[in-house]
């Protein structure tokens, strides 16, 4: 190939990278200003269709249509994201050949023209051309950059954990020895003063101790071996024992006696609570007994074991475990989540809906386990000292983790299904060990697990898509599974009466035979978004995010009645004394009877905005905002 025709190639090649170029970088500008402005969850026409539905609500043919637009818009909005990362890549090869081809045409065209009697000017006009040329490129090359990365899709941002980052994460678990820190957290007593006594002969100055004869230290010795010093020593030794960290994990009536997790024991939203009250006052302090400040906000619920409640707070900076004197809402310690091996260093991105401190932890009346956005777990004793930490690997999740924590039979369970896999742990809930760890063929999931006895024996049960499931708390074997749900799971499942309930928008709301493993019924009229469902006296109870509660026969599907709210629901219902609980998102607890009829007893506002489930114990109600903590009694 000769010179022209090199010149001609790199010409014709330039013109092409040049047009792609500009192309891609102008599409991606149009791409970026126009997202910039849309919220998938965000739709002036999703507003008008779900105004009609208040005007209609009976419209089944509308709520179907609220249901695919609002998909569509999801789907549209993450099409776009991957659109704009893969424009960024294509923009970047094509500048890349356009440099190329201009530099390789530039130096063949200046070698084969003769030089003309005004050289410098024709020169001069070159360069000063091809500079306007290339500044004007650089400032749509880097515009189209920008824009690609303001708009890139952060799911790539976060990481997925293989095999073997599981095994390094095994062995990145820490472990604190409690002994040496309990020791010196003993204070002296009498019985170390008097053995000090005994022993203070080992101090004295050096021409004393030369006067002793040998009769004295042989007394002296007698009297470090008499019974009582034995005795001392012995006692000395038990108290600076610390409290046993591998007992015996609580039996089940104990379990249900508190509220240790979310949603209460084993995750089902029942609480053995009575003398609840009805109703209370926040502005005139009626019936409320106590408020405290959360340093940092989140929407982790509180967890209740006997003196103590839990909650957790987390953001772009620092995640932390706070723990509160039930008696008197006084904060007894407030706990950094930090130096933890595999722990990011920056924070993945959240939406606010979520953070980085939404999912609830766990005790066992031992210790209490927290769980967080960044993959971080970590366990305290009730008192406050840390016992292990270990990272999950950073979860792959769009919107950030919130699924729960549960323990049972000395196990944590944690249910860990991100974007690229899926998971379901369980560790050791002393030392933060891997029980089991099993791969699961499902997509990303926000639901918390629950615990469900199938034929007298305890098994874990998840809600994801495609499937609700359940595993062996032994092994994480699974050990049935119905393909019912669909979409961006989020409320947890329910069980009573035998069947398990699980239900999401966009797939179906229903009843399943854990021992059969079959649907026994379905509905699709309502269906919950966020809020979990929950069951008592047999009847099921169903909060949408667009205000509607409704309530069902749990062995038929049979609906006893419906009630409109002015506000949707977040937070998961519970049921205690005898009366369900129900924040909606504007914080009002509506109170509502566990009867075949609707029948609404009170409605107690809380004056801010409430998402996260109430804890219900002795006679108490433990509510949490984003930066207070409400105890509510008689």
């Amino acid at each position: 190939m000769n010179k022209n025709e090199k010149i001609k190639t790199y010409y014709n090649v330039a013109v092409v990278a040049g047009v792609i170029t500009l192309v891609v970088g102008f599409l991606l500008l149009f791409n970026y200003l126009q997202m910039s402005g849309t919220d998938p969850v965000e739709s002036k026409a999703l507003d008008a269709l779900i105004q009609r539905l208040d005007d209609d609500p009976g419209n089944s043919q509308l709520k179907e249509e609220i249901r695919n637009l609002d998909l569509m818009a999801r789907k549209a909005y993450f099409t776009a994201k991957w659109q704009i990362q893969t424009g960024g890549w294509i923009l970047l090869f094509s500048a890349i050949i356009l440099i190329l081809a201009l530099r390789n045409y530039f130096v063949l065209t200046n070698k084969i023209e003769e030089p003309e009697k005004n050289p410098v000017s024709e020169n001069a006009a070159r360069v000063i051309s091809s500079r306007w040329v290339l500044i004007a490129g650089l400032i749509i090359i880097s515009a189209a950059f920008l824009s690609s990365f303001l708009s890139v899709d952060y799911l790539s941002r976060y990481e997925t954990v293989d095999d073997g980052a599981k095994e390094q994460a095994d062995k990145a678990v820490e472990v604190v020895d409690l002994t040496e820190e309990d020791e010196k957290a003993v204070p002296e007593t009498e019985m170390e003063k008097k053995e000090e006594a005994v022993l203070v002969a080992d101090t004295l100055p050096g021409d004393v101790e030369e006067e002793e004869s040998e009769k004295v230290k042989q007394n002296r010795e007698e009297q470090e071996n008499t019974a009582e010093v034995a005795e001392l020593k012995k006692e000395k030794e038990v108290v600076n024992q610390p409290k046993s960290l591998t007992s015996d994990f609580p039996s089940k009536s104990a379990i249900e006696s508190q509220f240790n997790s979310f949603r209460g024991a084993w995750g089902n939203g029942i609480s053995k609570a009575e003398n609840l009250p009805l109703k209370w006052d926040v502005g005139a302090g009626t019936n409320i007994l106590w408020t405290a400040d959360i340093p940092i906000s989140g929407y982790s619920s509180p967890v209740v074991w006997e003196n103590r409640v839990f909650v957790t707070g987390g953001n772009q900076k620092e995640r932390r475990v706070f723990c509160y004197d039930t008696a008197s809402g006084k904060l007894l310690w407030n706990n950094l989540v930090d130096n933890i091996g595999g722990s990011p260093s920056t924070s993945p991105e959240t939406s606010e809906d979520t953070g980085l401190a939404a999912p609830t932890s766990v005790t066992d009346g031992n210790v209490v386990v927290s769980i967080f956005g960044t993959g971080d777990i970590i366990a305290f004793t009730m008192e406050g000292k840390r016992v292990w930490a270990r990272n999950l690997g950073v979860p792959d999740n769009h919107y950030g983790h919130s699924s729960s924590l549960l323990a049972y039979d000395g196990k944590v369970l944690v249910q860990y299904d991100t974007n690229k896999s899926g998971r379901l742990l369980a560790l050791d809930i002393v030392t933060g060990e891997t029980v089991w760890d099993v791969s699961r063929d499902n997509r990303i999931s926000w639901a918390s697990p629950i615990l469900a006895e199938v034929d007298g024996k305890m098994q874990v049960v998840t809600s994801t898509a495609p499937k609700v499931a359940g595993h062996s708390i032994e092994t994480g074997e699974e050990l049935w599974a119905v393909e019912c749900m669909m979409g961006e799971v989020g409320p947890s499942p329910a069980y009573a009466n035998g069947l398990v309930i699980a239900g999401n928008e966009y797939a179906t709301l229903a009843a399943i035979d854990p021992a059969k493993g079959e649907i026994v019924w379905e509905s699709n009229e309502y269906l919950p978004e966020v809020a979990s469902p929950v069951v008592a006296d047999g009847l099921l109870f169903i909060a949408t995010t667009y205000g509607v509660f409704a309530c069902y026969d749990v062995h038929t599907g049979n609906k006893y009645w419906e009630m409109e709210f002015d506000e949707g629901f977040y937070a998961s219902p519970v049921i205690g004394d005898d009366k369900l609980y129900a924040p909606d998102m504007q914080g009002v607890v509506h109170v509502i009877a566990i009867e075949r009829e609707g029948k609404k007893l009170a409605a107690n506002e809380m004056g801010e905005r409430i998402v996260t489930t109430p804890a219900l114990l002795d006679n108490r109600i433990y509510l949490r905002s984003d930066n207070k903590l409400y105890c509510i009694g008689q």
